[in-house]
């Protein structure tokens, strides 16, 4: 845990040991599944440096930066704030889950907040698999596309495994896709039919992916 200021450069160093070694971000230095959801328009991506956000902002023309892990007491969430100020970028907040059915009033709050904000527009999460998959699979819906569409966002090759408890996220849809889809639009089931105590009651997720993701992995 972070709470510390990078007003002092024992602050920043702190930041960095924490947000390293501590968030796992010494493994998101070499690595980033960087990709565009929407070409020009929408990105996603894990947990940002500061160096490849800067990077990132200035090959895209960035203007926004969405935290898909929400306010965290972390040096990464410190970090990026920071270089998100002094690269002209607003900095949103839109706090997902990756192992429980999406919440009815933040997939709604996230709708509002896509409506109203600058793009280009890049969305991170810790390791961009879950919460990034999962907004990313939303934001395909808002444009219009189908359930499959937004399911390719949650992919192996992002790092999700499907038959792990992150699995929910498929399953939710997937339901859309059973329920709803070419009846109602979709955030007109998301409003008035969309049942999350039920999709969680018919949730199984798979013991070995879990093991993998929670323990193994240490996912969020």
């Amino acid at each position: 845990m972070f709470e510390g200021s990078l007003a002092t450069s024992g602050g920043r160093r702190r930041a960095w040991i924490d947000s390293l070694f501590v968030d796992h971000a010494i493994f998101r230095v070499p690595w980033t599944n960087f990709a565009a959801v929407i070409p020009g328009k929408v990105y996603r991506c894990n947990h940002p440096t500061p160096a490849r956000l800067a990077a990132a902002a200035r090959r895209y023309a960035l203007r926004t930066l969405v935290n898909l892990r929400g306010h965290r007491k972390c040096g990464s969430d410190a970090l990026s704030r920071e270089a998100a100020t002094r690269l002209g970028l607003t900095h949103l907040d839109m706090a997902f889950e990756s192992r429980g059915a999406p919440h009815r009033e933040r997939i709604l709050r996230f709708a509002a907040l896509y409506r109203t904000l600058a793009f280009p527009m890049l969305m991170h999460c810790k390791s961009g698999a879950d919460r990034a998959g999962l907004a990313s699979g939303l934001v395909i819906l808002f444009e219009g596309g189908t359930a499959a569409q937004a399911l390719r966002q949650l992919s192996w090759r992002f790092g999700h495994f499907n038959r792990s408890r992150t699995g929910i996220l498929d399953a939710f849809f997937l339901r859309y896709q059973q329920q709803a889809e070419g009846r109602l639009p979709f955030l007109d089931w998301v409003r008035d039919e969309y049942d999350e105590k039920q999709l969680r009651q018919d949730f199984i997720a798979g013991r070995l992916a879990s093991f993998i993701t929670d323990q193994v992995l240490r996912r969020e």
